[in-house]
């Protein structure tokens, strides 16, 4: 390669990466903390493969316990958002995912004991009470002018965290289980180490709340509870509601995919389907950081809006992807669809919660919004079982299709009362609309 291609080449990717530069220092520090962890995901992976392989439970029981395990979560996550409220996003950080971490330390020493389900269990529910106090810290550290790019910088960092976390806990689950649980700690604690160490304490003072007071801003602090909280965000509750049809669509890659592939190729579908997940991982890592380049000049509504419509057209062509090729090139569509909305749902969230409320509103609105991914399995494994695979692809490239057309047509009446003349906008001012960002914390 010349000199000058190289020099070329170097300075497309600077710039490329360029949207990356200029965050917050603590951004980075979280970068690095969540490919550690995202390293160090062992356990949850492999754990149908752990109870039913090591523990030798019916895969009844197992799914059973899959289903618990998703329950725990959700007291845990309405525990954690009221505390990273009131006392901390990094105190409640620190202290719920240190426990999390240490919980797994007698599941190496027990391995095949019947405890250790229980203790995953309550490693589960302080994983819930870490997330919101995360995300809220996330959003305490910056504005809706950078938060998209701060966002996938860390959705980046987990992906290519998790595209190594997997490949060593298969070789542990084998040769060394213990370390399947030992691993996943250390990881914890190394990665809260660095939070630890480098990134301050980022909950708003209440001179930074009381300044949103009066500003028109989406961020405006509400002084009410939780459910006022809301009730004053009705966009944000729409929108919400209107994502979890993306989550119902979603989550057939796991649970109708793998079941299409074995239908039309028999032996060869495990593999095949093996392939598509691996290309997903893959993709998601290249094209983050341009999708993002490209997007960023949008609103995140819109761009959550055309990521509707890529999951319509991904999952809906699987109807004719009768060729290995086919389904490959339906992967990229849906999945450059999971990358525009990954990148992007997060920022339109923020950009939208009161300063006062955002550790409660990243504890109550996943739940929410994880309705559909959460039923969706069990809708579509009756439609299968009374019509088969065929309807699927169609009523998925549906749903879809109008979730992403009624998300366009909100976007549409945010913007239509952002160019009122006068007067405050109320919820779509501010925040995306040109409004005045709250109080920066650091």
């Amino acid at each position: 390669m010349s000199t000058n291609a190289t020099t070329g080449l170097r300075a497309r990717l600077l710039s490329l990466f360029g949207i990356y530069r200029g965050l917050p220092g603590p951004v980075y520090t979280l970068f690095l903390a969540t490919v550690i962890n995202g390293m160090g995901i062992f356990v949850f992976p492999f754990l149908t493969l752990f109870l039913t392989k090591r523990l030798g439970w019916d895969p009844a029981r197992a799914g059973r316990f899959m289903l618990l395990s998703s329950l725990v979560y959700v007291p845990g996550t309405l525990v954690g958002g009221r505390l990273a409220d009131r006392f901390g996003r990094k105190k409640v950080m620190l202290a719920s995912q240190a426990l999390a971490g240490l919980l797994f330390v007698p599941c190496g020493l027990l391995v095949e004991s019947p405890l250790v389900p229980w203790f995953i269990l309550a490693s589960l529910f302080f994983d819930g009470v870490t997330d919101p106090a995360r995300t809220a810290m996330q959003t305490d550290l910056t504005t809706p002018e950078n938060r998209q790019a701060a966002f996938s910088f860390l959705y980046l960092g987990h992906n290519l965290g998790f595209a190594f976390g997997p490949l060593i806990a298969g070789f542990l689950f084998y040769a060394a289980p213990a370390w399947l649980f030992w691993g996943n700690a250390l990881a914890i604690l190394l990665a809260l180490g660095l939070v630890a160490a480098l990134v301050p304490e980022t909950k708003p003072t209440k001179e930074e709340v009381d300044a949103t007071i009066g500003s028109g801003s989406t961020e405006e602090a509400h002084a009410g509870g939780l459910a006022s909280a809301l009730a004053s965000r009705p966009f944000l509750l729409v929108y919400t509601l209107l994502t979890t049809f993306y989550g119902f669509v979603y989550a057939q890659h796991r649970f109708a995919l793998p079941l299409q592939t074995e239908a039309w190729f028999g032996g060869a579908g495990a593999t095949l389907y093996g392939g598509l997940m691996t290309l997903n991982a893959v993709l998601v890592i290249v094209f983050a950081t341009p999708v993002v380049a490209l997007t960023k000049r949008w609103k995140p509504i819109w761009n959550v809006s055309a990521a509707g419509f890529l999951f319509a057209a991904g999952f809906g062509m699987v109807a004719f992807s009768r060729s290995p090729l086919l389904l490959y090139l339906s992967t990229f569509v849906w999945t450059m669809g999971e990358i525009i909305n990954a990148t992007s749902d997060g920022a339109y969230v923020a950009n939208h919660t009161p300063i006062s409320h955002r550790g409660r509103f990243q504890s109550i609105l996943p739940i929410i919004g994880g309705t559909g991914f959460a039923v969706s399995s069990a809708v579509v494994g009756r439609v299968i079982g009374r019509s088969g695979l065929a309807p699927v692809w169609p009523l998925l490239a549906i749903v879809a299709a109008a979730a992403a057309a009624s998300l366009a047509g909100l976007g549409a009446v945010e913007a239509g009362l952002a160019k009122r003349p006068a007067g405050r906008a109320g919820e779509v001012d501010g925040g995306e609309a040109g409004g005045k960002p709250p109080a920066e914390s650091l």
